[in-house]
């Protein structure tokens, strides 16, 4: 494998041994069809042999709103990409096959998981296409053997009905924790255990400090971790037991980058280990100065983006100007 990598231009470090990865550009994916990629999770496709990437589609594209109206951020569905140089380059497949509710529902943020032979998909519905933030929100499980259909198991019952943005994690016990945020609970972030991915128990709040969503739950350089989106860049969290978390004292991508397509606050993230290396995965508003007056609606429009984790000292930082040679490792 590595001396395909090699030749296929993946490069390699200075021992000639581990694969460094390709140059991954910037921005790393836009949306063909609304320009409105935002909050990716990645998974290895195991039969494929490829990442695929899931993501919010927001229709960034949508015309004829009012200012208030966000119903071009409901009635989406989720997209679709696929890389084949191990995370570096990307190129759209289309949309999720997840067959559940109206036509018109809505389907935010998703995590994947797999688990048993099988992928485990936790998913935020909205039960319809909504011109404000005031409608119910909640999480469901389905199940797919192949990334490619997904069926419904199970809808997550979580003491709340405005839930968003999972994440899971596979405890050292060999039960499941979930965390989410509840927008009811003054947009905390809470937590659920299960011993099979399909009953819950809420636990309550874990991260109290600050408003915030989209947290993303890791294991890198003997620490737990948790990456969440305050909406000023991404706040960072270190824990030894998954339990009791420390807040790190700044932000990560919360100072704009000097490239185009990413100088705006990094949102919504997703974390790959590989390694010693991390890889986030993050969007970013095309706003400021890349605000583009040749494309109708161009500050809805939002990139993926991708950059290298670094840690020292229990603190993570993100140098977002820096190429990013990315390698993902497939999962062991």
């Amino acid at each position: 494998m590595v001396a395909l990598l090699c030749c296929a231009g993946s490069g390699l470090n200075a021992q000639g041994t581990e694969p460094i990865g390709k140059i991954a550009p910037k921005p790393l994916f836009r949306d063909p069809v609304h320009d409105g990629a935002a909050d990716p999770t990645l998974i290895w496709n195991r039969a494929k042999k490829e990442w695929w990437m899931f993501y919010t589609n927001r229709r960034a594209d949508m015309p004829g709103l009012a200012k208030d109206d966000v119903s071009w951020v409901h009635g989406t569905r989720i997209g679709v990409a696929v890389s084949r140089d191990f995370g570096a380059t990307w190129s759209y497949r289309g949309v999720a096959k997840i067959e559940y509710g109206a036509p018109d529902y809505t389907q935010w943020a998703p995590d994947i998981v797999y688990d048993h032979g099988k992928y485990h998909m936790f998913l935020v519905i909205v039960p319809g296409t909504f011109r404000d933030w005031n409608a119910a929100r909640f999480i469901i499980h389905l199940v797919s053997s192949d990334l490619e259909s997904w069926k419904f198991v199970s809808k997550l019952e979580l003491g709340s009905d405005r839930v968003i943005d999972p994440s899971l994690y596979k405890m050292p016990n060999g039960n499941w924790r979930v965390w989410y945020k509840d927008e009811a609970d003054q947009s905390f972030l809470h937590y659920a255990d299960s011993p099979d991915l399909t009953h819950w128990t809420p636990k309550g709040a874990a991260i109290t400090d600050r408003h915030s969503e989209g947290p993303k739950v890791f294991r890198w350089r003997d620490h737990f971790w948790m990456i969440t989106d305050p909406w000023k860049g991404l706040g960072v969290y270190r824990s030894d037991d998954l339990e009791h978390w420390t807040a790190q004292p700044d932000n990560i991508l919360a100072t704009p980058g000097k490239i185009a397509t990413d100088r705006s606050k990094g949102d919504h993230c997703d974390v790959v280990v590989s390694g010693e290396r991390a890889f986030v995965y993050y969007f970013t508003e095309q706003v400021g100065a890349d605000d583009d007056p040749k494309l109708p609606f161009s500050s809805r429009r939002t990139v993926l983006q991708v950059a290298e984790l670094h840690e020292k000292d229990g603190v993570i930082t993100v140098d977002r100007d820096a190429s990013a040679r990315v390698y993902l490792r497939p999962p062991q």
